[in-house]
């Protein structure tokens, strides 16, 4: 689904990212770990187009075509979505229009009314979007914008951030359905997931790794320092950084694979 190869970016002509090396096979969730100011945002938006982040070095595949100079909105086009940490407050446009669009360059027949309410969204939709929003409304918001594009590759950067638990079952939910993933969750209880179907690919960004409650990554990577230094499983990750931390994670990974 995307192959990054060798990639170098620059942001105001500091370098950000170094010879990232990536791989999302189609169906495969992968979660991007990493502390702040690492780079996770930036190779994200590279991923997507967006202005500002040069590419000095490097391939970007999506589905065999190569992205690396495209414009964001062909990007878009060709399958790839994406939801930012902190979206911008647009007034005086509605919500609902906002999904209009989204679904008229989307690859399907959409009933925004019946999306709108598997996100318990429809009595935001005539509200500006994003104006006055909780943490938790705009990651609904952000997700139903993404139900109604049905992208191919689906970019998440931090989904659990500003969302309380009641919200965060529900988004997880949500982002299991995105990626045609059968889920089974009992709230506040061990759970056994069960993946069917899957066809989406997605790359989810993360700092708490709370999202790992909801949903099933078939690998994590981490990113430090513009480096992408390690790939296992996500949860395994997890446990190393909080017991050690990253540097120490990082600096384990090392010296495995020297």
């Amino acid at each position: 689904m995307l192959t990054i190869e060798e990639l170098r970016v620059e942001v105001g002509g500091r370098a950000i990212l170094n010879n990232v090396n990536m791989e999302i096979p189609r169906g495969e969730t992968h979660i991007l770990f990493g502390p702040n100011g690492s780079g996770k945002t930036s190779l994200m938006m590279t991923i997507m187009g967006f202005s500002g982040y040069t590419i000095t070095h490097g391939k970007i595949t999506f589905k065999g075509h190569d992205i690396t100079h495209m414009p964001i909105h062909e990007r878009a086009r060709l399958g790839i979505g994406v939801s930012v940490q902190r979206p911008p407050t647009v007034q005086g446009l509605k919500t609902r229009n906002l999904v209009e669009v989204c679904a008229k360059y989307g690859r399907r027949t959409v009933d925004i009314e019946e999306l709108a309410r598997e996100v318990n969204f429809n009595a935001f939709l005539d509200r500006d979007v994003n104006h006055k929003f909780s943490g938790g409304e705009i990651k609904r918001s952000e997700l139903l914008q993404l139900m109604a594009q049905d992208p191919d590759l689906i970019l998440l950067d931090e989904p659990e951030s500003g969302v309380d638990l009641e919200n965060m079952a529900l988004i997880g939910e949500t982002i299991n359905t995105l990626l045609h993933r059968g889920i089974k969750y009992a709230k506040g209880k061990p759970h056994r997931h069960s993946v069917t179907n899957a066809s989406k690919s997605a790359l989810i960004i993360t700092h708490t790794g709370h999202i790992l409650d909801y949903i099933t990554a078939d690998k994590g990577q981490v990113l430090f320092n513009g480096h992408l230094c390690c790939s296992r499983n996500a949860r395994e990750i997890l446990k190393w950084i909080g017991e050690f931390g990253y540097e120490e994670c990082v600096r384990c990974a090392m010296e495995m694979t020297i």
